[in-house]
């Protein structure tokens, strides 16, 4: 579906194929901008360019929306520069056609001096980064003579989306993952600590089918006191302690009458090694446990994580945060 929405857009407007930076090119050069038409149904005719441009300015929202949404990797950075280069040249171009500032050779008649304030705008709004906006079309231009337009444009933009919507869009993914680190002491120590550092993986495994006699080898062979058991498949199915056969390990003759599958019990929750450590702290808080196991996502045994590591790794990196 995103490959026939894109194929169908480029197909009528051309310059909606790419990063857009040849677009970006061709509207700067002040000989020929015209030949952004090129390809197009609208080629040939100089006087359809704004309507393209409106069209491709229109219609990028939803190449970039089917980009993403197929699997493919659109980014930020290009559209902005793409979308803030058409918008600010359609406006000098309208501007200078309705109110006839066109006239002569000033500065501010010049469609291309738009498209780079349009660009530096776009990408301060989108990115939060005014300071960005402002430095990067200045070197691009290769001078300063355009710096305090730039400056204005770039504040403005980024005053208009701090009013709507506080947060850059790099910061709001990061936050949907869980990884954004803030001021918020706790929650920035759980997001640089990493999940599968802290998984112990020295426990000895024990299966369903088996009897006191090899439970015995197992524990002799442990220094846990916990054992988790798992099938044939490494699928973790339960965990059996060293308290609940205590009373049998001085029993030779009931070893074979007794089963792993008697003793084990389900565990209090389990943890996802695609959990974030907060949520593994929220599960230690509710269910009381010192030792939480791991699967993955096909529900294999991986290993535990403990409350005491846990606690550990967070007052040492709490230390050395403090340090810094």
């Amino acid at each position: 579906m995103g490959a026939t929405v894109l194929g169908v857009l480029i197909y009528f407007l051309p310059s909606l194929y790419g990063e857009g930076y040849d677009v970006i090119s061709q509207l700067l050069n002040d000989d020929m901008p015209s030949d952004v038409m090129n390809h197009s149904l609208f080629y040939g005719n100089d006087n359809n360019l704004l309507v393209y441009l409106g069209l491709v300015l229109l219609t990028k929202v939803f190449a970039s929306s089917a980009t993403n949404g197929g699997g493919g990797c659109g980014g930020v950075f290009a559209p902005s520069l793409f979308v803030g280069a058409i918008g600010g040249f359609i406006f000098a171009a309208l501007w200078n056609q309705l109110i006839g500032l066109g006239v002569g050779d000033s500065f501010f008649s010049q469609p291309r001096n738009f498209a780079l304030f349009g660009m530096a705008g776009l990408m301060s709004g989108v990115m939060h980064a005014p300071l960005t906006g402002i430095f990067l079309i200045a070197e691009l231009t290769g001078g300063y003579e355009m710096f305090v337009p730039l400056m204005i444009v770039s504040a403005m933009s980024y005053t208009t989306i701090t009013h709507f919507e506080p947060h850059s869009i790099y910061a709001m993914r990061l936050a949907r993952k869980g990884e954004l680190i803030t001021h918020d002491k706790d929650n920035a120590i759980l997001t640089i600590l990493n999940m599968e550092s802290l998984i112990e993986k020295n426990y000895q495994c024990v299966e369903p089918d088996w009897n006191l006699t090899k439970v015995i080898i197992a524990i002799k062979n442990s220094r846990r006191n916990i054992f988790p058991v798992v099938n044939k498949a490494n699928q973790l199915v339960g965990v059996m302690s060293l308290d609940s056969v205590r009373n049998y390990i001085f029993r030779p003759e009931l070893y074979k009458q007794y089963k792993v599958t008697a003793f084990m019990k389900e565990p209090p929750a389990l943890l996802s090694i695609n959990d974030t450590l907060k949520e593994a702290t929220s599960k230690f808080d509710e269910t009381g446990a010192w030792n939480l196991p791991v699967v993955d996502s096909n529900g294999e045994y991986v290993g535990f994580i403990s409350r005491s590591g846990l606690f550990s790794a967070y007052r040492k990196t709490l230390v050395d945060i403090t340090a810094e």
